[in-house]
């Protein structure tokens, strides 16, 4: 059996199997529920698991994945242009607002000077974090695409940004006055995604995406996959499971 580190294979490997990798959590639920959806059109899915935001590109590009689904379009880009990744998306699955969460406060009018507010360390989600912040009428950016921490031009309350690894925020809370979440962490963690003070409309810009090796995109396997995730079954099993937290890609 092939290991990977911070990987857990879901199912037994086979050779013969096209390989998808994803995060825990719904992508993780919602893969096993594209099992069955695409084994009705003849694809045989074998579903791996990872805990972490990197590795998922790292192994299809290696090819050890045939394809990945956890990711935004502006994250795949922006690994492409880092890493040199030879990947491309192939079709939309779902959206995941990003939102702001705490324990110590219940409307951000509460927040007070010098509040610590966790953020997602890698640069387009972190960028999303602080677009949502400025939305929140808690610091002023003067740079939309990709912001950064320097790009900060008024923080009037003095909060104090902390860059963390995106699975460890939920489990942050407790430290931080407030962070920014991913929804699939949020889910994974336990949180309600309806309690966050402020989410992302549904009009972001950041919908997951399918990503394959540039050489693998017509393939018929790759096809069936993505017919699989955007069928009116994985919809309906979205929002009957999610209640709305996440949303189907159109």
């Amino acid at each position: 059996m092939k290991k990977f580190t911070l990987m857990v294979l879901l199912s037994v490997t086979n050779a013969f199997a096209f390989k998808l990798g994803v995060t825990a959590g719904p992508h993780a639920i919602i893969a096993e529920e594209v099992v069955t959806i695409a084994k009705k059109d003849g694809l045989k899915i074998e579903v791996i698991e990872f805990s972490d935001f990197i590795l998922p590109n790292i192994a299809l590009n290696q090819g050890d994945l045939d394809a990945n689904s956890y990711q935004h379009q502006p994250f795949l880009d922006n690994q492409i242009k880092d890493r040199g990744f030879k990947l491309t998306s192939v079709g939309k699955t779902v959206l995941m607002p990003l939102g702001i969460y705490s324990k110590r406060i219940k409307n951000l009018n509460e927040v007070k000077e010098g509040a610590t507010i966790g953020i997602p360390n890698d640069p387009t989600n972190g960028g999303r974090a602080l677009l949502l912040l400025e939305k929140a009428g808690l610091i002023t950016l003067k740079k939309k695409d990709l912001p950064s921490v320097f790009d900060i031009s008024e923080n009037s309350k003095k909060l104090n940004i902390k860059e963390l690894d995106a699975p460890l925020l939920p489990r942050s809370l407790d430290d931080l006055d407030l962070a920014v979440i991913n929804t699939d962490w949020v889910i994974l963690a336990k949180l309600n995604p309806k309690s966050a003070l402020i989410s992302e409309s549904i009009e972001s810009p950041y919908t997951n995406v399918i990503a394959v090796r540039i050489a693998d995109q017509e393939n018929d396997d790759v096809k069936k996959l993505v017919k699989a995730y955007q069928s009116q079954e994985i919809k309906d099993f979205i929002h009957s499971k999610f209640a709305g937290a996440i949303l189907g890609a159109n």
